[in-house]
């Protein structure tokens, strides 16, 4: 079992939590770096929603 795996098997039930976590981790390097990287954070960011199943219910953008 990968850390993702276990990671997710955690966080089953509180994916909002989550994603407000990933939100703030996304915001403190944003202001550390001065927005010079805002676009890989957001990247990042949304990538680990997905791998967290926050944005299940959401279709695609």
């Amino acid at each position: 079992m990968s850390v993702l795996d276990k990671l997710k098997q955690m966080l089953k039930g509180h994916e909002d939590q989550s994603g407000r976590g990933v939100d703030k981790a996304g915001d403190f390097v944003d202001e550390r770096t001065q927005g010079k990287y805002s676009s890989q954070v957001d990247t990042a960011q949304d990538k680990l929603r997905d791998q967290l199943g926050r944005d299940q219910d959401r279709p695609p953008q």
